[in-house]
Formats: C-alpha cells, structure tokens, sequence
C-alpha cells in the first residue's frame, strides 16, 4: 500500500467517524405527530404536522433538548384560521421549551404514569392533549397582516372564531425517526412538516414580524429570533 493510499484510508476511516458522531448527536430522540381538530358551522377541519425532539447528546452536555418543525396551522374556511404555536404560556412568560415535552406528557397522562424520553418511543397510539400541555393557540384575522393576530382559549374559541366554532381536541402520536438524516418520506421515514412561510408570508420577511404577532395576541416577546422560534425551528 502507498503512502498516499495509507493516508487516503485513515482520512476516509476518521470521516466516517466524524459523521457518524454528527449523526448521533442530531438525530431526533423522537418524532411526534401534533394534530389539531376543530368544530365549524361546515364541518370538522384537521390539520396536523410532524416535530422531531432531539435531546442534548453533546459530550460536556451543556446544551438543551431542542425541536425541529412548525406550528400546525389550521384552515377553518371562510378566512378563518387557527395556528397552534411551537410555545406555552406560564403566566406572564412565554415558554419555548415545553413543547419538547408534549408527547412525553400526553402519553404519561394517559396511561397514568410517568413516560420518559427513553421510554416514548415505545408508546403506540394517539392520545388527546389536555389542560397545560395545550400550546398557545391564536387567529389571525389576515394572514398577511401579523397585527392581526389574537389569542383563542382553548375551551372558548367561540369568541375570537366566531359562533359554531369551537376546538374539537389535539392529539399526540409518537412516529418513527425513520433513516435521519435521509428520512425523505414514505418507507424512509416522514419528515418534519415545514411550509408554515407560504401561510403566513410575514414570517419570511426581515424585521420583527413574528414578535410583531405575539405583541398583538397580548404575548410576551423578547426578541425577533426569540419570537420566530414560537412559528418554526430548524
């Protein structure tokens, strides 16, 4: 063997290391399906969307769990919609961080015990999404317009949607990573759900849009990146 050759060989064999590495670090520790279902005067609208959790794999573990995907936005009809944002609201704070743990909580409240992040992705079925873990939800009278922003109660959505409007329920389902990072759809794996900018075009815009949306729905924000995180993560 060459001295080129040798080199050529351990070059590729550290690589593959370094790669594999990366994969483990990054690769989701699971994927949960957040769905949302409300009641209209024309019938039941749905939607839902794919979020990846990837818990702090580094080796000084001085990082935090984090989520890839979007907010599940909801088409009512009519120039009506409802948009279940990446947070929660705990008090006067918006917390970004809660919903790593959405799934883990729903499956734990229904089964009665306490489900953890080694143990969700053993959990099969869907499981309704009750009281605190429900994320902030909120309406958007135009969505070209993040002013027009408001808040909705879960439990009264009446009075932002109108009458015959209400939320039917969220559910949670645990889904397979699948092959990540080439998880590209069907037997490799369903991706994190993106595409929320062509439904609210604002988000794509320089500037402090999406804080912008959260002043005007009466929630806090701290900041343009800080805020966007509440729409989309990467």
């Amino acid at each position: 063997m060459s001295f080129i050759s040798k080199w050529a060989g351990l070059l590729g064999l550290l690589a593959v290391i370094v790669i594999g590495d990366q994969i483990r670090i990054n690769r989701p520790g699971h994927k949960y399906r957040l769905t949302v279902e409300v009641t209209t005067p024309d019938g039941i609208r749905t939607a839902s969307g794919i979020l990846a959790v990837v818990p702090d794999r580094n080796y000084n573990r001085g990082g935090r769990t984090t989520i890839r995907g979007e907010a599940v936005f909801v088409d009512l009809g009519q120039g009506r919609n409802l948009v279940a944002l990446l947070a929660h609201q705990q008090g006067t704070k918006l917390d970004l961080d809660d919903i790593n743990y959405v799934a883990v909580r729903a499956y734990g409240a229904t089964r009665g015990n306490r489900v953890s992040f080694t143990d969700i992705n053993r959990q099969v079925g869907i499981v309704p999404v009750q009281g605190e873990v429900i994320p902030v939800l909120v309406s958007f009278g135009d969505v070209r317009d993040p002013t027009t922003a408001r808040l909705v109660a879960a439990d009264h959505a009446d009075v932002v949607l109108g009458d015959g409007y209400a939320i039917r329920g969220l559910t949670a389902e645990v889904v397979p990573n699948g092959f990540w990072p080439i998880d590209f759809g069907g037997v490799l794996g369903e991706p994190v759900t993106r595409g929320i900018e062509a439904k609210l075009p604002w988000l794509a815009a320089p500037g402090d849009q999406a804080a912008t949306a959260l002043k005007a729905a009466g929630l806090p924000a701290t900041g343009a990146v800080e805020a966007r995180e509440a729409f989309a993560r990467k």
